[in-house]
């Protein structure tokens, strides 16, 4: 211990006060280091307005910050990158594509990617569309990755919107259709009166897509629904338009002219004209109301219903009266065509 002691008054003699200054001066760079550093994680980012920033699948931390410095959201690429690194987060930002807030710091970024939701997109299955119909629009959006082989059973999918992150996989989009539509009909189906003269789920099906192609409107699904219970009852053809169309051209779904009486006469298992009950497999993917009308035909005593005109439908309960407004609805239709 002597021995140190008098190295060091050796020391202290021979450079007097200066090692005092090189100690000094170490607190005082390591200290500047420190506040250097502070400024650059709590700074305000360099960004004045949002980011899109999109981190593909398997991306990792150098990449993230690469794609982060390339944004303008970063004061320092290197800092963020040993950060990422320094606090053990490097694996826990997941893939998908962010919206980053205007003038966040380093430090309210790296809180936001770990908490954050990426972008969600919203996609929207229309109500009426085959499953033909739908795939071929699954497969055209650019948000979507990976292939569809096989286009899903009719009435399968649940038209909604569905809000995805970019890059989901399409295949996994249409699962979440289905299981969609099996729990609302599950649901449904639990829900049915006791003496509902539907046999099985892909019946209650089949009629709500029948009524979603007959009708857009929201107040006439019911009214359908009357129209075809009633019909099924006294043992009636349905005598469906949309049917005898799905015969002839299948998941294509428009025909796009009118059908011609020998259509009408043509004998397929979905020409509800000459064929007796429900057509073999729905039409169409019906939407939750018209499922929904399955449920609830309106206490009604109609058979038989005619466009009106107006995007609408009038209903009538005899042959008679039904001939009747068939005549008005031929009569708008020249007038229409004389226009």
């Amino acid at each position: 211990m002597d021995d140190w002691r008098s190295r060091l008054a050796g020391w202290r003699a021979r450079f007097g006060g200066v090692w005092l200054l090189w100690a000094g001066g170490a607190v005082a760079l390591l200290g500047a280091g420190a506040l250097w550093l502070m400024i650059l994680v709590y700074a305000p980012g360099p960004h004045a307005t949002h980011r899109l920033v999109y981190f593909a699948p398997g991306a990792n931390f150098v990449q993230i910050a690469h794609q982060l410095d390339k944004a303008g959201v970063l004061r320092s690429e290197r800092l963020f990158r040993r950060g990422l690194l320094w606090l053990g987060l490097a694996r826990q930002v997941r893939a998908g594509e962010y919206r980053i807030p205007a003038r966040i710091n380093m430090a309210e970024l790296t809180r936001f990617l770990l908490n954050g939701q990426p972008v969600l997109y919203p996609i929207r299955v229309i109500e009426g569309q085959t499953s033909a119909q739908v795939v071929a629009d699954l497969r055209a959006n650019p948000l979507l990755r990976g292939a569809l082989e096989e286009i899903p059973p009719e009435g399968s999918l649940l038209p909604e919107t569905y809000l995805v992150e970019r890059d989901t996989p399409r295949q996994q989009l249409v699962a979440r259709m289905q299981a969609a539509m099996r729990d609302l009909v599950d649901e449904l189906w639990q829900s049915r009166p006791a003496d509902f003269p539907l046999r099985t789920r892909q019946e209650l099906v089949t009629l709500a897509s029948i009524i979603e192609k007959e009708t857009g409107v929201d107040d006439e699904r019911t009214l359908v629904s009357a129209v075809f219970f009633n019909r099924l009852r006294r043992g009636m053809r349905l005598q469906s338009d949309p049917t005898v169309i799905y015969g002839l051209v299948g998941g294509k779904g428009a025909l796009g002219r009118p059908l011609r009486r020998s259509e009408l006469q043509r004998r397929t298992p979905y020409n509800t004209y000459r064929v007796g009950g429900l057509p073999p497999t729905p039409i169409a993917n019906p939407g939750a109301a018209s499922l929904r009308a399955v449920l609830a035909p309106q206490a009604k005593n109609y058979l038989y219903f005619v466009a009106d005109g107006s995007g609408g439908h009038v209903f009538a309960a005899t042959l008679a009266e039904h001939n009747r407004n068939v005549a008005k609805w031929r009569t708008w239709q020249r007038q229409q065509k004389a226009r």
